[in-house]
C-alpha cells in the first residue's frame, strides 16, 4: 500500500510540472479605499508583490455572505505557508459598512493579518467590482457575485472561482501554488 501511494504521489506530483500558466484576464490598477483599520489602503503598497484574493460581501447579508467568508478563512488556513498570501474582502453595502463595522465582522470572523476588509464611496466600490475585477454592479441593490478573484504578484486577475462549486477552494488553493511557483 505504501509503494502504491509513494507511486500516485509522484504520478500526480509530475502532471502538475506540466501545466499551462494560468489565464490572464486582465489588470488590475492601483486603488485607494478605507481600511477595517480606519487607514487609507493604498493597494499599490500593500498588494503590489503579493498573490491576493478579492470577494464582494456585505457585513449583514443573510444570504451567501457567511458561507463566502467562511471560504475566505479556509483559504487564509490553507495558505498560512504561503507569506505572499494577501485577501481581501470589499463591501457593497458602503453605506452601513463603515470601518468599525468591518472591523467588527473581521473579528467575528478570525480574519488574520493578512486578510483586510474594505470599504470607500459608492462611485469608487463600482468601478472596482464592475470594470476591473468584472463581477458587476454597486449600486445600492445589495447584488454581489459568489466569485473569488485571484490575482498576481503583478496585479493580473489570473483566475474566478464561483463558491457554490464544491471543489472551488481546493482549485484556488492550488492555483495559489501555481503562481507562487512562476517565475
Amino acid at each position: 500500500m505504501k509503494h502504491f501511494l509513494l507511486l500516485l504521489l509522484l504520478l500526480t506530483a509530475g502532471c502538475g510540472r506540466n501545466q499551462p500558466p494560468l489565464e490572464v484576464f486582465g489588470e488590475v490598477p492601483d486603488f485607494t479605499l478605507t481600511s477595517h483599520r480606519s487607514t487609507p489602503f493604498d493597494s499599490s503598497k500593500e498588494l503590489r508583490g503579493h498573490i491576493y484574493v478579492v470577494n464582494f460581501i456585505f457585513t449583514n447579508c443573510a444570504g451567501p455572505c457567511p458561507r463566502m467568508t467562511s471560504q475566505m478563512r479556509q483559504v487564509q488556513e490553507k495558505t498560512t505557508d504561503v507569506p505572499a498570501v494577501r485577501l481581501v474582502s470589499i463591501t457593497v453595502d458602503p453605506v452601513r459598512d463603515t470601518p468599525d463595522v468591518l472591523a467588527a465582522y473581521a473579528k467575528r470572523h478570525r480574519a488574520g493579518e493578512g486578510w483586510t476588509f474594505l470599504t470607500g464611496t459608492m462611485e469608487s466600490l463600482h468601478h472596482l467590482k464592475r470594470n476591473v475585477f468584472l463581477l458587476g454592479n454597486v449600486d445600492g441593490e445589495l447584488n454581489h457575485s459568489t466569485r473569488f478573484v485571484l490575482v498576481d504578484k503583478q496585479s493580473r486577475i489570473r483566475g474566478f472561482y464561483d463558491t457554490s462549486e464544491p471543489s472551488s477552494i481546493r482549485l484556488l488553493v492550488s492555483d495559489i501554488g501555481r503562481l507562487e511557483k512562476e517565475k
